[in-house]
């Protein structure tokens, strides 16, 4: 297939770009600052866009069969963190534009249920850092489950921990609640996150829904 990674050069964007790559897949990475990808392949190009505009989007993703969104706000330059608001709208509006309709979004864990009505953003112990960008991730996420059936989108949240780490191809899958082992546990590493999506891409199972992974 011939994919589109927004958000190339970010960890989990470098892993779903190997992934791709390693299953013969072609592949644009796309990032405010490609050269900083030390990724070479002859199926990869690296292109400057953003992901925030959305008649750089349609120019960037037209002709592609699918889209990944791995995109988030950058710490070092202290990015608001609604962007990924602005970036699911901005992505839907481009894709619309291209005539392309295979959409799948790296997310968040934070709006994944612990209990019935209960988020893991809402429990006591989670991180008040990590607040402001679980709910706009939260927030771009219902914006999706707004769209109607001409866009084929699919929002992957990871497990509560997700770090790089070891590709053992194993994931158990969930789809609005936190995943978690028999300790209570719910973590993946970051190249079995890119296996479960580039399954996702290969074959859909979760179209117009959110999934989830964890050991």
């Amino acid at each position: 297939m011939k994919l589109v990674v927004f958000g190339a050069t970010g960890n989990i964007g470098q892993r779903i770009i190997q992934e791709a790559l390693n299953r013969g897949h072609e592949v644009k990475g796309v990032a405010r600052h490609p050269e900083r990808l030390t990724l070479s392949h002859p199926r990869l190009s690296l292109e400057a866009g953003n992901v925030l505009d959305p008649a750089a989007v349609a120019r960037l993703v037209s002709g592609y069969d699918a889209v990944i969104s791995a995109v988030g706000p950058s710490r070092a330059e202290a990015e608001d963190p609604r962007m990924v608001v602005q970036a699911a709208q901005a992505l839907i509006e481009g894709l619309k534009r291209a005539g392309v309709k295979r959409l799948v979004v790296v997310g968040g864990a934070g709006s994944l249920e612990v209990a019935p009505g209960v988020r893991l953003m809402d429990t006591p112990d989670f991180p008040p850092a990590w607040r402001p960008i679980a709910s706009a991730a939260a927030e771009a996420l219902e914006i999706y489950r707004q769209q109607g059936a001409d866009l084929d989108w699919t929002y992957f949240s990871p497990a509560a921990f997700i770090e790089p780490g070891q590709r053992t191809g194993r994931y158990r899958l969930g789809t609005d609640q936190l995943v978690t082992n028999d300790k209570g546990e719910s973590r993946i590493s970051m190249e079995d996150y890119a296996v479960a999506l580039l399954d996702e891409i290969e074959q859909p199972r979760f179209v117009r829904q959110r999934f989830t992974v964890a050991y």
